[in-house]
């Protein structure tokens, strides 16, 4: 039974790639339309419980009057059918819908629900540009999809569960005090007033700053999340009473933020109680005065204090949830801000894969400056035959590391368009397109999983066999062997921890160009590629690179020029602009920028972009 409800929503069902709206209800209402049936049947049921609740309270006051108006002797023989009624609704009625109720949301609803908004949510994530992750802590963003999941699920639940209570508790009461006197529902109506009018009061307010807190407290996860991310910096430059005061400071905001939410709340809580006070006295003291007079029956007297009494705890409770809804609907509009942003980079709509025959690039007049109005890359041209291998040269900022991201599409043109095989790569798949090229890059973090995994990000199918040779080819074998994570994992099962902060700089970037080997692209961008090995482990490895490079066409940047010196042409790039192109010996004998790289690096200064 419990796999049946918890299966009633399919968490990874197929869903559109789109933006959810911006509005707080609008985005509401994108999650739940896809679990309305389930919601429609929870009203349902929590309409029939919230009957059985004050049906309760009416039984309470039939028996009283019943045991008064019948001798002792006569009791269950007058009215057997109406205590078996009452039996079956407490004991048999009453469990199997609140039991529906809890199994609706606690196997259907709750988990199924909250966790197919993560997923969706992070999805849509994943498909946001570079800059998007370079402008935002990666723990703030993490946080923002994790939250907004359950606590919009829990504010629906919240909802669906007090609007019947609300609603079936105050207008029975109405009905059966005026049933035993029309005045008894004078304190009730008076009451209704005022809790209206203090929710109209209090509850923007507790609204506004459940966002405030929520928005503080993604504000702190974030600072937290970009220290421990960073913490051999930290530890490097002796900052810990600075890096303490940076949290402090978003610590000091949240606990701010926090206690005026509480003060609010607080100041709701007493008033509901000052009225709930007065509902319950003003009822109890009319009450009995009416039954003085004859006017009412003592189980009238059971059942208005009996039912203002649940009221009165029922308005607590709907307290407790007016805030929970609201802190949770902050947290939700606060995972707006980075959920709901559109994505930059998107395919085209009937976006075909791209093919690849022989591998030729080809840049033409392309003009890209990250959102400014220039700089960076102005109509630079570039055209690179297939099998090609080209040497990017420049000093530090000069765009070629640029020049790869736009060619990779992790960020859009500002205007010019750039070649594949004569395809423009802004009408093909980005998933076609980066599947099409491999790159080793200079800052080179693994996944915190195994190297197993690591390298098979390559070719998720290759064989141990594959694996192996790649390693063995990247001279890597060595250490992996001797590789034991702590925990159980040796060799290539061993976990490699966060952006492989257990491997050195070295071994991070062979395993690096064995993901690359495996992946077996027919273009190769090497960035940098073997920046972070010493010269007798670049020399152990350049027969592979050269190797890996065969048959490629090759865009390889390095600031140590004597590694790319024998690629077929080299081209010199200055501040968003080709200036020079040719082999090594040509550019040499021409005495411009790349001759006086070359005169620095072999004088003993190298730069580092």
């Amino acid at each position: 039974m419990f796999r049946r409800f918890e299966s009633l929503i399919d968490v990874f069902k197929p869903a559109p790639d789109q933006a959810p709206p911006k509005d707080v209800a609008r985005f509401y209402l994108h999650y739940l339309k896809q679990a309305w049936p389930l919601l429609c049947a929870l009203l349902v049921v929590g309409f029939f419980a919230a009957v059985i609740e004050v049906a309760l309270f009416s039984f309470l006051g039939q028996l009283i009057d019943m045991a008064q108006q019948t001798p002792s002797s006569e009791f269950f023989a007058n009215y057997s059918q109406q205590l078996l009624w009452m039996l079956v609704v407490a004991m048999l009625i009453r469990p199997l819908v609140f039991g529906l109720h809890d199994l609706l949301v606690n196997q259907a609803i709750s988990p199924s629900l909250t966790n197919l908004i993560r997923w969706q949510n992070h999805r849509y994530v994943l498909k946001q540009s570079l800059n998007f992750f370079n402008n935002d802590f990666a723990g703030r963003i993490a946080q923002r999809v994790m939250q907004t999941g359950p606590s919009l699920s829990q504010s629906a639940i919240q909802v669906v569960d007090a609007l019947w209570h609300v609603i079936v508790y105050a207008g029975s009461a109405i009905y059966l005090f005026a049933e035993a006197d029309l005045r008894l529902i004078a304190p009730l109506l008076i009451w209704i007033v005022a809790y209206s009018l203090l929710l109209k009061y209090f509850v923007p307010r507790i609204k506004q700053r459940s966002a405030a807190v929520s928005s503080a407290r993604s504000k702190l996860m974030g600072r937290v999340v970009d220290g421990y991310s960073n913490i051999s910096t930290l530890k490097l430059f002796a900052h810990t009473q600075e890096e303490e005061a940076y949290a402090g400071s978003a610590m000091q905001h949240l606990l701010d933020k926090a206690r005026s939410q509480t003060r609010t709340v607080t100041a709701l809580d007493f008033s509901v109680t000052c009225i709930n006070g007065l509902l319950i006295g003003s009822t109890g003291a009319l009450a009995l005065w009416l039954w003085s007079q004859d006017l009412i029956t003592s189980g009238a007297i059971a059942l208005s204090l009996g039912l203002v009494i649940r009221i009165n705890n029922m308005a607590e409770w709907i307290m407790w949830v007016v805030n929970g809804i609201f802190e949770n609907i902050g947290t939700v509009q606060d995972g707006i801000r980075s959920i709901v942003q559109p994505v930059q980079v998107v395919d085209h709509p009937n976006a075909a894969p791209l093919e690849v025959s022989s591998g030729a690039v080809s840049f033409e007049d392309i003009h890209f400056h990250y959102g400014k109005e220039s700089g960076v890359i102005g109509g630079l041209s570039l055209s690179v035959k297939a099998g090609e291998k080209i040497g990017l040269v420049g000093p530090s900022g000069a765009g070629k590391s640029t020049l790869v991201s736009v060619l990779l599409r992790l960020y859009n043109l500002q205007s010019g368009r750039i070649l594949i095989d004569g395809q423009n790569i802004a009408a093909v798949s980005q998933e076609s397109l980066r599947s099409q090229i491999g790159v080793v890059t200079q800052d080179t973090a693994l996944l915190h999983r195994s190297i197993r995994d690591n390298l098979r990000y390559g070719k998720p199918d290759a064989t141990d066999a594959q694996l192996d040779e790649a390693v063995r080819k990247v001279s890597a074998d060595g250490f992996i062997g001797r590789l034991d994570d702590g925990q159980g994992g040796l060799g290539l099962d061993a976990q490699v921890g966060e952006r492989g902060v257990k491997l050195s700089g070295g071994q991070r970037q062979r395993i690096a160009i064995a993901r690359v080997l495996l992946k077996d692209a027919p273009i190769l961008v090497l960035d940098e590629a073997t920046s972070a090995l010493d010269s007798e482990v670049e020399a152990a490895i350049q027969e592979s690179l050269d190797s890996l490079m065969q048959g490629k066409t090759v865009i390889a940047i390095a600031h140590r020029l004597s590694t790319i010196a024998r690629m077929d042409r080299l081209v010199v790039v200055d501040q968003g602009q080709i200036v020079e192109t040719g082999t090594h010996a040509e550019l040499i004998a021409k005495g411009g920028l790349y001759a006086r790289l070359w005169q620095h690096q072999t004088g003993g200064f190298v730069g580092v972009e």
